[in-house]
């Protein structure tokens, strides 16, 4: 927010930022976990989206588009930014290290092969049709909604969702 900016369009904006945080925090986050795969990192780059559109609010309103397909243009550009910043990095992340029993790890393990199978068909998707599957499943958007962000007409997101669908099951088919 700038200096300048009364009391009273402070309190606006920042009552504006809470309810598009109750109402597509969620929907975020799990968005950007999908492309991450990192909670807490999800979690902290969602919350980064809602500050970034508190900074932008003024300008939304001349873009003329809905407010989620906005919300969600701004996560996608971040979780890019966020790569970028990692790709700069050379580090090896440590996982912490958790006891659990062994039901729980056996169960755990058979969660990770399956999630790893689906995973790996997503990638082998074309990155049009993983956005698509992305914002439709993941972000919970309507095709309308996803086409906004995509810049693509509903019926197209519907044709690439099939597409990317068709292609999927082919895929996990073909692996077990």
């Amino acid at each position: 927010m700038r200096p300048e900016e009364s009391t009273s369009e402070r309190r606006r904006k920042e009552a504006t930022l809470a309810a598009l945080y109750d109402e597509y925090y969620e929907r975020i986050a799990r968005y950007i976990f999908v492309r991450l795969g990192d909670q807490a990192e999800a979690e902290d780059l969602a919350g980064e989206v809602f500050l970034k559109a508190l900074e932008s609010l003024d300008s939304y309103k001349e873009r003329g588009i809905p407010m989620q397909a906005w919300l969600f243009k701004i996560a996608h550009n971040m979780v890019v930014d966020h790569f970028r910043k990692m790709a700069k990095r050379k580090t090896v992340p440590i996982d912490d290290v958790q006891i659990m029993a062994e039901s729980d790890l056996q169960a755990t393990a058979e969660a990770n092969i399956e999630l790893a199978r689906v995973t790996k068909a997503v990638e082998q998707l074309t990155p049009v049709q993983r956005r698509v599957v992305e914002l439709r499943f993941f972000g919970e958007l309507t095709s309308e909604e996803a086409g906004q962000v995509l810049n693509k007409r509903a019926g197209a997101v519907r044709e690439l969702q099939s597409a990317a669908i068709r292609r999927l099951r082919k895929l996990l088919c073909e692996e077990s």
